[in-house]
């Protein structure tokens, strides 16, 4: 049994899009993270010559923006979340094309509705995840925002 795009183009299709998706993420966090922690180091140095101590709060700006942005976007999180469920799209797909697995014994035509069923049920779990995140995130804007105005 072969798997070819023709079979199932989803499945290639959600593949690539975790992977270049996870691969921005990825980028994206430690970018973030360098500026973070340059800027985190820098603060007690520029602090203490006293004719630049308006860079340390720039600094200091700069270190709260970065950690801001990586806290609303979930850089790290998606990164993480988004190349498991690539690897494991990838791992169902190589069992699949060797009639591995849960997949060995069967016609092909079983093996593809398998396949679909499997795909879709990982997919389901990513969304599921990505939902449960997202409120997650609301909840502790949320707080925060009762906790500014009260």
């Amino acid at each position: 049994m072969s798997a070819t795009r023709e079979d199932y183009p989803r499945l290639e299709q959600q593949i690539e899009w975790f992977d270049r998706n996870s691969a921005r993420h990825q980028r994206w966090y430690r970018r973030l993270k360098v500026i973070s922690i340059a800027a985190a180091a820098l603060v007690p140095l520029v602090a203490s010559l006293d004719e630049y101590a308006v860079f340390a709060g720039l600094l200091g700006v700069v270190l709260v923006i970065v950690e801001g942005l990586q806290h609303i976007n979930q850089h790290h999180e998606n990164w993480i979340r988004y190349r498991s469920t690539c690897e494991n799209l990838r791992h169902e797909k190589y069992l699949y094309m060797a009639g591995a697995g849960s997949y060995e014994g069967q016609n092909d035509e079983q093996a593809l509705r398998q396949l679909a069923a499997r795909v879709e049920s990982l997919l389901s779990r990513e969304r599921d995840g990505w939902l449960q995140l997202r409120r997650s995130i609301g909840e502790q804007e949320g707080e925060s925002s009762q906790s500014v105005s009260v």
